[in-house]
């Protein structure tokens, strides 16, 4: 399948809401790395794990100067009950109108439970501080994914 965004290409400039408060444009972030991960659904058991993976790790990105950002469909309100649950430090995007999610081609369908459905694909894709997509992960598996992003980071950076 080919994907309209890929490492190289711009990362598009949307402003969404995002939890805790205000909005969000990916160019807010310029001048630092950025590790922008999309999920299904918050409080769900996959990105429960995939969140608190990054919240555990998030020491470490920070010490590359990276900041962690989630997205999903969700609304504010369930972004609240989810990071406060979880004790998630960073932002999580609310793009309910999809617009962040086609940008970046994670809509697709999927097989739950042996029916289609239309959802998002985990991904996760690394943007330089210049704003410019510098990996991309795409159908991500959530064992180990954290550090695998962790390690590229590191790598493109040295």
């Amino acid at each position: 399948m080919a994907y309209t965004l890929n490492p190289g290409d711009s990362a598009p400039d949307i402003e969404l809401p995002v939890w805790p408060e205000g909005a969000l444009k990916l160019s807010d972030l310029r001048g630092r790395w950025m590790v922008l991960y999309f999920y299904p659904k918050d409080s769900t058991p996959g990105c429960t794990t995939e969140s608190c993976e990054f919240r555990d790790a998030l020491p470490d990105f920070s010490a590359a100067d990276a900041a962690v950002v989630g997205v999903s469909r969700d609304s504010l309100a369930s972004h609240q009950r989810f990071a406060d649950k979880q004790s998630l430090p960073f932002q999580l995007i609310s793009d309910a109108d999809e617009l962040l999610c086609k940008a970046f081609d994670v809509i697709q369908m999927k097989n739950m439970y042996g029916k289609q459905v239309r959802g998002i694909e985990r991904s996760t894709f690394l943007i330089d501080p210049d704003g410019i997509i510098r990996e991309a992960w795409r159908k991500v598996r959530v064992k180990e994914h954290v550090a695998t992003v962790l390690v590229r980071l590191q790598a493109l950076q040295a």
